[in-house]
């Protein structure tokens, strides 16, 4: 199986060119540096790589950092998309799998819960608002030009290798380096928000198995189906690191609009490809300290 893959040098781009090549398939990436909806130069890597499946993880990821440039993120996450449909098409339309964000769902009602895939799309961040269109104009390609595309609304992972910038490493990052500077205090958000969290290696076999048995057109949460409090994932992080500190809330790393609680249903996903979570919430969290005891070297 040859895989083609934007966004390979990204996070979770790295841990699925690497689960694709130890199941045997070969990988091309779209080089570093390409500008993901340059058509032209998306449609030139495609046609040369020959793919049997295109994974479309390159974009905008960071949700917080979208409300300072909304226009470039419907740009890249829209645009990206609009040029992946396109190159694909140009190229005998491969299997495309788009990965997409659980921030699509936005806005919705307590009884919800947990969210389906069923459940309208109301998105209220720039970012959740791009993920959304996206996904319209990659069903656009499948009705409409019969691109076969696969669409993920993935919910929140980490893992080693995920940047600072994201909530998991940023907290045990901070943990780590307070206590190892003599401190206690530690710069938080919101620790109330109730989070549906997923190891990161859980994630690219889900991709997989959907990119390879997700039915054209469909929609799957790649999800836990269960919601942990960030106070929770604090505390267990500071257990983890081994020290007492103090968490102190930040109104710079509070978000403008924050759902309080987010958690989805993977029954679709697990149905149709057999899929169940493998990594538990307390050894995502030690793999993702050791990973930034290693970057800090402590």
């Amino acid at each position: 199986m040859r895989a083609f893959v934007t966004g390979a040098d990204g996070f979770v781009g790295r841990h699925l060119t690497a689960h694709l090549r130890s199941v045997g398939d070969e990988v091309v990436a779209l080089k570093a540096g390409v500008d993901v909806a340059d058509t032209s130069a998306l449609t030139e890597a495609m046609a040369t790589a020959e793919p049997d499946v295109v994974y479309h993880l390159a974009g905008w990821a960071h949700v917080g950092d979208s409300w300072n440039d909304p226009v470039e993120v419907v740009r890249v996450n829209v645009g990206g998309t609009a040029a992946v449909m396109e190159a694909a098409q140009r190229s005998g339309s491969p299997r495309v799998l788009v990965v997409g964000s659980a921030d699509a769902y936005g806005a919705f009602e307590p009884e919800e819960l947990p969210l389906t895939e069923d459940v309208p799309l109301r998105p209220v961040s720039p970012y959740g608002a791009s993920k959304a269109a996206a996904e319209v104009v990659a069903v656009q390609a499948w009705r409409g030009r019969g691109v076969p595309v696969v669409l993920t609304r993935s919910f929140n992972h980490s893992g080693p290798g995920q940047s600072p910038g994201f909530v998991v490493p940023a907290l045990a990052r901070r943990m780590l380096e307070a206590l190892g500077s003599g401190g206690a205090q530690v710069r938080v958000g919101n620790l109330e928000a109730r989070r549906d969290l997923l190891d990161v290696a859980d994630v690219v076999r889900a991709y997989r198995l959907l990119a390879l048995g997700g039915e054209p057109g469909g929609a799957y949460n790649v999800c836990s189906g269960e919601a942990v409090a960030m106070a929770d994932v604090a505390a267990r992080l500071a257990e983890i690191v081994g020290g007492e500190v103090e968490l102190v809330i930040d109104p710079t790393l509070v978000r403008p609009v924050d759902v309080p609680v987010v958690v989805g249903s993977p029954g679709r996903l697990s149905t149709a490809t057999g899929w169940e979570r493998e990594v538990t919430l307390d050894s995502m969290l030690r793999r993702v300290v050791e990973d930034q005891r290693v970057a800090l070297a402590v």
